[in-house]
């Protein structure tokens, strides 16, 4: 994808494309699949990028986008299951990071798709669930949800507020959702419940459970008025007494640790998405200053502009090695869910320095959406709060390394 850059005489710079930085050669030993897998994904962000810049800038989600997403068999995430393309953790890892790098609301399709909707059924649907339901998901011929935060729960989801009642062979599900992505785009939605069934063996606990958006008393309402992810829709979902059958819940869940199980396998992706914005970020600001001129010369010549670039590739180089490792880790098995959280927690600030940086480095050219710098920075935010913020990634690390819980 080719990207204007106003200015100059002729009022137009050309980015020529993916640099492909890898300063430390963090990616030269890449089996040949796993580059077929990220060759894949470039040509997909080259193919949909332009239309993706638009409906960023215009608020619309293209679930036609979406679907050739799906079609393309990148949305897996890197589950294992039998019905499903395996990639390994590091080409899982590249497609998120090759697709943020083009666009992160597509990132975000990713992690809602794939890495949260299909890992739950995956790990815990039913044989007749996942008969029905997850080779649609993969595909992106059903849009699915991940429902658990709510209004007064984000960082504290624990705390949830949903329930689900035993009613006859039914479950009746009461309450509500907030910032579901692909809540109110007319597929399903996995709704995390805490059961209220007086003598259920999972009274009091929560469970997930299988929702058609079209069920009665179902209301999905499109977040409006974001200023970032804004080529995805995020919903705010009302369940007024929605009525699923007894065989709607999910049976392997069992308490909130199982949301928990799914939440730290995507703080990875997390980690790996933040590393695609700030590539794109570094590679703008990079090129950009090689023609920018000023005072008789290009911006690459100042020694200022030359020292904020090694600080920009000091921090993404960190973000590579950082990713590299847990992808290692999870080949072989290793990988706590600790070491993810830690990933995420740096990657997400590393990759605003890095923004900032870009941005300031681009001067009033930095704030246009058609040089992307200002639009991964928006989005950059987005992804530093979800799967659990800065503070919450803080908590979860100082309650390792100290044996001392700080959260309550």
């Amino acid at each position: 994808m080719t990207t204007p850059l106003p200015g100059g005489a002729s009022g137009r710079y050309d980015v020529l494309g993916p640099l492909d930085t890898d300063y430390y050669a963090v990616f030269a030993d890449i089996t040949a699949a796993d580059r077929d897998v990220w060759q894949r994904t470039r040509a997909f962000v080259d193919e949909v990028g332009d239309r993706m810049r638009d409906a960023w800038d215009t608020a619309e989600y293209p679930l036609d986008i979406a679907r050739r997403f799906g079609e393309l068999d990148l949305l897996n995430d890197g589950i294992d299951h039998p019905r499903l393309t395996r990639l390994s953790p590091l080409a899982a890892g590249l497609v998120n990071m090759e697709i943020s790098r083009g666009d992160g609301s597509l990132g975000t399709v990713l992690a809602v798709q794939g890495g949260l909707a299909l890992r739950t059924l995956a790990l815990f649907g039913s044989d007749e669930q996942q008969e029905r339901w997850l080779t649609p998901i993969a595909r992106f011929e059903v849009p699915a949800a991940f429902a658990l935060t709510e209004p007064d729960h984000g960082s504290d989801s624990v705390s949830l507020e949903t329930v689900a009642r035993r009613d006859g062979d039914e479950w009746v599900i009461r309450g509500a959702k907030k910032w579901i992505g692909n809540g109110a785009s007319g597929g399903i939605t996995f709704v995390w419940a805490r059961v209220d069934a007086e003598g259920d063996e999972h009274h009091g606990n929560v469970r997930c459970f299988l929702v058609e958006q079209d069920r009665p008393g179902y209301t999905g309402t499109v977040i409006a008025g974001k200023a970032s992810l804004r080529g995805i829709h995020q919903a705010h979902i009302a369940f007024d007494d929605v009525r699923v059958p007894a065989d709607a819940v999910l049976p392997g869940t069992r308490t909130f640790k199982d949301a928990s199980t799914v939440l730290y396998a995507t703080r990875s992706g997390v980690a790996w998405s933040a590393l695609g914005h700030a590539t794109a970020c570094y590679e703008t600001a990079l090129q950009y200053a090689q023609q920018r001129v000023q005072f008789g010369k290009p911006l690459a010549r100042f020694q200022m502009v030359q020292e904020r670039l090694a600080h920009m590739l000091e921090d993404l180089t960190a973000m590579q090695l950082y990713c590299r490792r847990l992808a290692d880790l999870e080949t072989a098995g290793g990988l706590r869910p600790t070491q993810a959280s830690l990933a995420k927690f740096h990657n997400t600030r590393a990759a605003r320095r890095v923004a900032a940086t870009a941005r300031d480095l681009l001067g009033g050219n930095g704030i246009l959406l058609e040089n992307g710098v200002m639009q991964h920075m928006a989005d950059i935010e987005a992804i530093h709060t979800y799967e659990g913020t800065e503070s919450v990634q803080a908590l979860l690390l100082g309650r390792d390394i100290t044996g001392v819980s700080a959260f309550a």
